[in-house]
């Protein structure tokens, strides 16, 4: 699924084929970015940049617009050369761009909008976001902040408010709080600075190694699965072997992952 690392990693390679290119083609089946996209005259104008901001996809033109896409759990950008097969059906496809031989679509984003250069600025979306994992101007001391903030929630559910610290997802919640020996279902406000800032640390150094990745991974022992306990419920720990866990934690009853030995609490979620 993606998180901040796919999108970033996806960001990279649309850049490396569009970026200084003239828009030869752009269709949409979302109404409104079609309409916006024609008002905004991408077509004939140049890819200026292609970045990600957390799970954001932000793909910028020389006449000013700005082509906004959030994968959430089901979309995908792909590249292809002109007059290839793609690999997932047309129908799939809700942005085609075409910038001379190179083809980019995005296909079954629940997210596509075209803005302005202006309303991209204000966007409610973005403007929300914490600081991105990912980017050279991360700062851990304003992620930091931005925890101690909301002291109330259980960090399995913090680390996953993108207005803390965007990027992170399901996959490296649970991953990286196993790593740290974090309980989930700690709340903030019960957990120092040094743990803290050692699941900021952790989360933004197994993100980066997973850029140049096509497979997520967080375990790098030689011959073992790529994940310590994310989708392992009722599997033995890799660690210690005692069965890893699955609940569903927070108001959105995502799944969360963890070993109740490596990861031990005096207080857990409800059987």
């Amino acid at each position: 699924m993606p998180e901040g690392d796919t999108i970033a990693r996806s960001a990279r390679t649309l850049a490396g084929a569009l970026v200084g290119r003239t828009v030869t083609g752009f269709r949409s089946t979302v109404p409104p970015a079609a309409s916006a996209a024609l008002k905004l005259d991408i077509l004939g104008s140049d890819v200026l940049a292609v970045d990600s901001h957390g799970k954001h996809l932000l793909m910028r033109f020389s006449s000013g617009a700005v082509l906004r896409t959030h994968m959430q759990m089901s979309g995908s950008w792909h590249l292809y050369r002109a007059g290839s097969r793609w690999q997932k059906p047309r129908g799939y496809a809700r942005v085609v761009l075409e910038a001379g031989d190179v083809v980019a679509v995005c296909f079954s984003a629940p997210v596509v909008e075209v803005l302005s250069q202006s309303a991209a600025a204000a966007d409610p979306a973005l403007r929300r976001l914490g600081p991105d994992l990912l980017a050279a101007s991360f700062d851990p001391a304003d992620a930091l902040a931005r925890l101690r903030a909301r002291p109330e929630p259980e960090i399995g559910v913090a680390l996953l408010d993108q207005s803390i610290v965007a990027g992170i997802g399901n996959v490296y919640k649970s991953e990286v709080l196993f790593l740290r020996g974090v309980d989930p279902f700690a709340r903030v406000a019960h957990l120092d600075d040094a743990t803290l800032a050692g699941v900021i640390g952790t989360a933004r150094r197994e993100m980066e190694r997973n850029l140049g990745r096509t497979e997520r991974r967080t375990n790098h022992s030689v011959g073992s699965g790529p994940l310590w306990v994310y989708n392992r419920a009722d599997t033995p720990c890799l660690r210690c072997a005692t069965p890893v866990r699955r609940a569903l934690q927070g108001e959105q009853r995502r799944s969360t992952y963890w070993c109740p030995r490596c990861q031990p609490a005096a207080l857990g979620p409800a059987s």
